[in-house]
């Protein structure tokens, strides 16, 4: 039996939204999972429903400005990178029930899987797996020639861009959704250095990325041009104490398209790469 109620989150400065969760009635780990930009929680229900088939627990964190989310993106409404990691994150893994017994997972799904990273650095006690789907580092040496060239200059227009607007539309770009240009910045500085930070904190992300140990299991498709394989190498290697496994899946062994979304409805294949590596 799987319990299926959205537990309600309020975050310190006033944020709400929902975690969408799928508890088996005994698991055997415990699951936060981050979704890609601009890509609603409740997208991953059959992901979520697929693993706690096998007795993992998932929570769908919710982004700010997304979903269930009482905030949107504006010229008055901006954040980034400190808000989610000092605030919605933490809101999110408080209203997970507590045990001592059961293993606590993180993970995420392209710019999901790169803050579970950050914030598995923030709090490296928590958490001794993670788990990391369609992701890497946005750093533009880490992409193929020639589309690998043409990056930083997408990294220099959007955020200006998403200044001159208030917000970046990113649907009519087929990027994300609406997304808070404070958000763009810290993403865009990333893609261009190589280096994660979040502006208005002090804490060193990339510090507390190499103090991680424990396991990570990253799964990339082959066909998925905004998350080569080189790039997820480079994430991994921000955690050199993480026994790292990377499995590369095609449209064969998916199903589907071996693209950077089409895994979310069709998700087995990517579910028993996880699973087999926390067996």
């Amino acid at each position: 039996m799987i319990d299926a109620s959205p537990l309600p989150v309020q975050t310190g400065d006033g944020h709400r939204f929902e975690l969408l969760a799928r508890v088996p009635t005994q698991p055997r780990a415990r699951l936060l999972w981050l979704p890609a930009l601009g890509v609603a929680a409740r997208h991953y229900l059959p992901y979520a429903e697929a693993l706690a088939a096998r007795g993992i627990a998932v929570y769908l964190h919710e982004w700010r400005g997304n979903g269930s989310s009482s905030l949107r993106p504006s010229r008055t409404q901006d954040w980034g990178y400190r808000e989610i990691l000092e605030h919605d994150l933490p809101a999110s893994l408080a209203q997970m029930p507590e045990d001592a017994v059961t293993p606590l997972i993180i993970g995420g799904h392209s710019l999901g899987g790169q803050l579970a990273c950050c914030f598995a650095g923030l709090h490296p006690q928590r958490f001794a797996r993670v788990w990391l789907v369609a992701s890497g580092t946005p750093y533009w040496r880490t992409f193929p020639a020639p589309r690998g060239w043409a990056l930083p200059l997408v990294y220099r227009f959007l955020p200006w861009l998403a200044q001159r607007q208030g917000v970046l539309h990113g649907k009519k770009l087929g990027f994300g959704g609406t997304e808070a240009r404070g958000l763009i910045r810290d993403w865009s500085r990333v893609g261009l250095n190589n280096h994660y930070a979040a502006a208005g904190m002090a804490t060193d992300l990339e510090a507390g990325m190499r103090t991680l140990q424990g396991q990570a299991t990253a799964v990339v498709m082959d066909h998925d041009w905004l998350a080569p394989p080189s790039s997820m190498q480079a994430l991994l290697a921000k955690m050199p104490g993480m026994r790292a496994q990377l499995s590369v899946l095609s449209a064969q062994a998916l199903g589907t398209r071996a693209d950077h979304f089409a895994w979310m409805k069709t998700p087995e294949a990517v579910v028993e790469r996880l699973f087999h590596s926390f067996e």
